[in-house]
């Protein structure tokens, strides 16, 4: 049985093919990147060219509590306006705050500084870190991450309550329970 491939030699056409497509890959990012041949549009360009409106927009300040709660501040208000208590099932926001905080710390700007979450007419959410200029599209993270910034802009859409008189404390979800925000709302 070992002797039957012997004399077998892998097909030169497959790795000419191989050595082609990563050629063409290379050229093409280079092309890009040097500007002779035009980049990508970006969603961000993309609905400034088709001129989407938002639904609703704020500027968000977050921060940890000692005993593990994370905050969320709004500015306009300057009122605290979440309380996600620990095991609230906040990982996916503090895991991008935590990326936020990281590149501010390498642009050496404001720890402290605002997010912006905005809810797009055509169905996109971003967040928009105003002192680097990072655009995080929310959505490319699934439905489940989405929903979790998605919260934050529920009391300020359009027919909503507006800032919250008192902070809005989320849930702790059960263990079956379907959904990790507020507690399956």
């Amino acid at each position: 049985m070992s002797g039957e491939f012997t004399n077998e030699r892998f097909p030169k056409s497959a790795l000419y093919a191989a050595g082609a497509l990563i050629g063409v890959s290379i050229l093409t990012v280079g092309s890009i990147r040097a500007g002779f041949l035009p980049a990508p549009e970006t969603a961000p360009q993309s609905r400034e060219r088709l001129q989407v409106a938002t639904v609703a927009t704020r500027d968000f300040r977050f921060e940890d509590r000692a005993d593990g709660a994370l905050l969320v501040y709004d500015i306009a208000a300057n009122r605290l306006v979440f309380v996600f208590p620990a095991g609230s099932n906040t990982g996916f926001i503090r895991g991008v705050m935590r990326g936020l905080m990281r590149e501010r710390r390498l642009h050496e700007v404001a720890r402290t500084g605002p997010v912006t979450v905005t809810q797009w007419a055509d169905g996109a959410l971003t967040l928009t870190d105003q002192l680097t200029g990072r655009i995080i599209e929310l959505g490319s993270f699934g439905h489940t991450n989405r929903a979790a910034f998605a919260q934050l802009l529920v009391p300020y859409a359009p027919g909503g309550p507006g800032v919250p008189q008192q902070p809005i404390v989320a849930a702790i979800p059960a263990a079956n329970s379907a959904s990790p925000f507020f507690g399956g709302a």
